[in-house]
């Protein structure tokens, strides 16, 4: 990684070789700027005195050219404007307008990420990380491991998910909180994709409070980290924060701008809704927000709330049109090739179809969804789709089998922290040791589940995270 390059301001414009001479633009090699000088000079036919004159002497120019002084910012103002270059350029090399271009680029590359392919759009961020390195452009490199970050997210390679969120986080280490609001939110998603529940609730928390008491409530970062820890707070059961965040981000939404947060915000606030058994409010936040991304054309997104819309219907009874809408999301996203994400969604199916008595089906999909997720990506999911072969090798009669499909489940939801699974998963597995005259175990598993309904949701923080002051 590049050092950070700073400019060092200088106090006066001096006429040649005055104190503000030794306080110029910063550099890692001091003649930089005078070989540009001299090159850029000849180049136009211009002598040491007509470059100089009047500010400055010729003497100054050729001290400047033998790379024998440091010159300050206002010398190289002067320069630029008799060379007819830009500051920027004679400061630092790069050509005029360069990172104007490059963001161009990077926001190209954002439209491709959220219109089409994962894959494409890491291509083009890759190549733009690249140039943004090799012009030590900070700001840019961050910009392209954050969409770099967010590609990996989309295919599931969630440890160089990570990565990248963790590096754009060191280059923006001195910037304000806000600004490294999208990286904490996507490191914090990677672990909780990963199956990591406390410790995304951990980071996502802990953004939460140090923004709020730092007193940079900034609207649109904390719309971000509050949407994003409702996920991992209704996985955890703790249903009450998940509402309490759910109510806090719609407060901070009229105060944002932007409309994909504003759509993110109403497809997580839709969980809330759901568990809460408010489901025609649910729906109608779902709707809000595909009609947003709809308009933004964010496949990723409006695949989400045909996600939404499927769990909506099933919780419902209408299991044909959860069944259409799954169906919908699940090829929405795979084709974008966001292979985690359509696994996710076809556990959601799966159960669909098993409830509606196509049970072959959903074991085939299930069994090949398995193959796609394990422990370290994707263990709530993969949980999931054991606790629903569990249920279907039951309704067969083949109860080894489910059992040994509900011990799995237990154990990838007892590493995730799931609380609310977790319950479920030893209630099925203790009805299961009931039939089975296994009265001892089934105790056993009953305790354990009564032991995980006990304390839902707690988080490594204790108390969940202030009311922002301006809500």
């Amino acid at each position: 990684m590049n050092e950070k390059r700073t400019t060092r301001r200088g106090t006066g414009a001096g006429s040649g070789h005055g104190p503000d001479d030794a306080h110029g633009p910063g550099h890692d090699d001091p003649g930089a700027v005078g070989r540009r000088v001299q090159r850029l000079r000849a180049e136009r036919g211009l002598t040491q005195r007509q470059l100089a004159e009047p500010s400055y002497t010729p003497a100054y120019v050729s001290t400047l050219e033998a790379g024998r002084v440091r010159p300050s910012e206002a010398a190289v103002r002067h320069l630029a404007d008799r060379l007819g270059v830009t500051y920027e350029e004679l400061a630092t090399g790069r050509p005029a307008h360069l990172a104007t271009d490059l963001r161009l680029k990077l926001v190209e590359a954002q439209r491709t990420l959220a219109t089409g392919a994962a894959e494409d759009a890491a291509a083009t961020y890759t190549r733009l990380l690249a140039e943004a390195d090799g012009h030590g452009l900070d700001s840019e490199r961050a910009a392209a491991l954050l969409g770099l970050g967010q590609c990996a997210l989309e295919t599931g390679d969630l440890p160089v998910a990570r990565g990248h969120f963790e590096a754009a986080e060191r280059l923006l280490a001195d910037a304000p909180l806000p600004r490294r609001a999208p990286a904490v939110r996507g490191r914090a998603v990677a672990h909780l994709l990963a199956g990591e529940l406390r410790y995304a609730c951990y980071l996502l928390e802990s953004a939460i409070d140090e923004l709020n008491a730092s007193g940079l409530q900034d609207p649109g970062a904390l719309l971000l980290l509050y949407t994003a820890v409702i996920a991992p707070y209704m996985d955890m059961g703790a249903h009450a924060r998940a509402a309490q965040a759910g109510e806090l981000a719609l407060a901070l939404a009229p105060k944002v701008s932007d409309p994909e947060l504003v759509a993110g915000l109403h497809r997580s606030v839709a969980r809330t809704l759901i568990a809460a058994g408010r489901t025609t409010e649910a729906d109608a936040s779902l709707a809000k927000a595909a009609e947003i991304y709809q308009q933004l054309q964010i496949r990723t997104e409006l695949a989400h709330c045909h996600w939404m819309r499927g769990y909506v219907h099933a919780q419902d009874g209408d299991l044909s049109g959860a069944e259409t809408e799954l169906r919908a999301a699940r090829d929405m996203l795979a084709s974008k090739r966001a292979a985690l994400y359509t696994a996710q969604v076809e556990v959601e199916l799966a159960d669909v179809l098993r409830r509606r008595g196509k049970a072959a089906q959903a074991q085939e999909l299930l069994h090949r969804l398995l193959g796609e997720l394990h422990p370290d990506r994707g263990s709530v999911h993969a949980g999931g789709a054991h606790r629903l072969l569990g249920l279907i090798h039951e309704d067969r009669g083949d109860l080894d089998s489910a059992e040994e499909h509900y011990v799995t489940a237990l154990a990838l939801l007892e590493r995730a922290g799931a609380a609310g699974d977790l319950a479920d998963i030893c209630r099925l597995l203790g009805d299961l040791l009931r039939r089975l005259g296994r009265t001892e175990a089934a105790m056993d598993a009953y305790r354990t589940g009564l032991g995980h309904r006990a304390a839902p949701g707690s988080t490594t923080l204790g108390p969940a995270p202030v009311r922002p002051p301006t809500v």
